[in-house]
């Protein structure tokens, strides 16, 4: 008679089991496929991503029953999901290791037959394994150190168009946008090195007009320079920015991959630097709610690995929608020492920090001075706030479009409404005439 393949997968599942709080503990949406039960769906899960496989075996390791995943709490979502929490045995990882980490919880799984729709939703890391990673460099308290800037957002803006500007451009609108008030000036995802603005040339002309920016205006400024590329030469780009002064580097984390922003995380405790974290490629699987990996789950995991300030998204300027409140929930994992989901919210699980800095959440898309009052106050201060084309695009030029976004913040913090601060600020008044004041609702 044919194996009865489901059965191997039974002793995966314990609806009784009770986790340790030195376990690992995967939070997954799981949509089984037609015929197939959610048990034998997570038996699957926990199966797959911990010591199980598809047939009966003749000989088990030792440590095979120890080191075996356990699916173990079921939620009917009642919409043919389910939210299945899987507890893991933490020495089925390698310290210190998000590569590690992601190839086993998050890899063969989400190709399984079993399942038309799987999403890993939250994982919480127990102590044990959370102190092998390092965490953010400087984090919060060490950016606003560098910067000198304690009592309102950080402000930076991306030369728009993205591409098209040589080296000496680049910096010319570099220094309208930093002498008008901006914090940094922001590589975008795609500026790396390509013929007409190499790395290097692009690196000493920003770093000549942030020199000419600091002893004009008396403030300090800074370089999000993005040194995304082949980790060899990754390696030599974020030692050039080391030996100019500026203390920022940017990756793309998610094109470059994990090993390389661990390897950055080396390099950058050694020249004392902070990491910028644009999450280019997370929208291919963080988009889909019912299969991929949350945007709460990859922030925690750039927490740990060692980022500075990660890329959010925008809590909206209109009603607190559910991508609203996603956002503030990202902003509030990275920033806690000790994150609680909110009530209700079974996707997400209570998290010690455990000592790891905070992280500053970044901001942007789409943002201009009128949008700005609504971020802080649902963000608040402890924010980087990246404005791009709310710069670039003002009608009278960048230095004016910096000086609008500069007064729209420091107004919003003293509490002064955007339409009385505006009548002292021509730059101010412009921008509110292009692009409004949106008005929560």
């Amino acid at each position: 008679m044919p194996e009865n393949f489901a059965s191997i997968y039974n002793e995966f599942v314990d609806k009784s089991y009770e986790p340790s709080s030195d376990e690992l503990i995967a939070v997954f949406r799981v949509t089984p496929a037609e015929g197939v039960t959610i048990e034998e769906a997570a038996g699957r899960i926990a199966a797959e991503s911990s010591v199980g496989t598809w047939t009966t075996l003749s000989v088990k390791p030792s440590l095979f029953d120890k080191l075996k995943a356990i699916a173990y709490k079921f939620i009917d979502l009642g919409d043919g999901s389910w939210l299945v929490y899987v507890a893991y045995p933490v020495e089925l990882f390698e310290e210190g290791s998000i590569p590690n980490f992601v190839s086993s919880v998050l890899g063969n799984i989400f190709g399984m037959k079993a399942l038309a729709g799987l999403r890993a939703e939250d994982v919480y890391f127990p102590r044990r394994y959370l102190e092998t990673f390092p965490g953010p460099n400087r984090g919060i308290p060490g950016v606003r150190e560098a910067l000198g800037i304690h009592h309102r957002p950080i402000l930076a803006t991306v030369p728009k168009p993205k591409l098209g500007y040589t080296p000496e451009e680049y910096a010319q609108v570099a220094y309208e946008i930093l002498v008008g008030g901006i914090d940094l000036v922001k590589d975008d995802e795609n500026v790396a090195s390509q013929p007409f603005i190499r790395f290097r040339d692009r690196l000493n002309a920003v770093m000549k007009v942030i020199d000419r920016v600091e002893k004009e205006t008396g403030e300090r400024k800074g370089y999000l320079v993005n040194v995304t590329a082949p980790c060899g030469e990754m390696e030599k780009r974020i030692k050039m920015v080391a030996d100019t002064g500026n203390p920022f580097i940017m990756i793309d984390f998610l094109t470059a991959g994990w090993a390389a922003l661990q390897r950055a995380r080396e390099l950058v405790e050694e020249y004392g630097l902070a990491i910028h974290g644009h999450r280019a490629f997370h929208a291919a699987f963080t988009r889909n709610p019912r299969h991929g990996v949350s945007m709460f789950l990859l922030a925690k995991l750039g927490r740990m690995a060692g980022l500075d300030h990660l890329h959010v998204g925008t809590p909206g300027v209109g009603k607190m929608d559910a991508n609203a409140r996603e956002v503030l929930e990202y902003a509030k994992v990275l920033r806690v020492d000790r994150y609680e989901p909110p009530e209700g919210d079974h996707r997400r699980l209570p998290q010690e920090w455990w000592g790891k800095k905070p992280v500053f959440p970044v901001s942007s898309g789409g943002l201009h001075p009128g949008t700005l009052p609504i971020v802080i106050q649902r963000m608040g201060v402890d924010v980087l706030l990246q404005v791009g084309g709310g710069v670039i695009g003002h009608p009278d030029g960048p230095r004016a479009g910096a000086k609008a976004v500069r007064e729209a913040v420091e107004a919003t913090v003293k509490g002064i409404p955007l339409e009385e601060a505006a009548r002292h600020s021509r730059e101010l008044q412009r921008a509110l005439e292009k692009w409004g004041i949106a008005i929560p609702v």
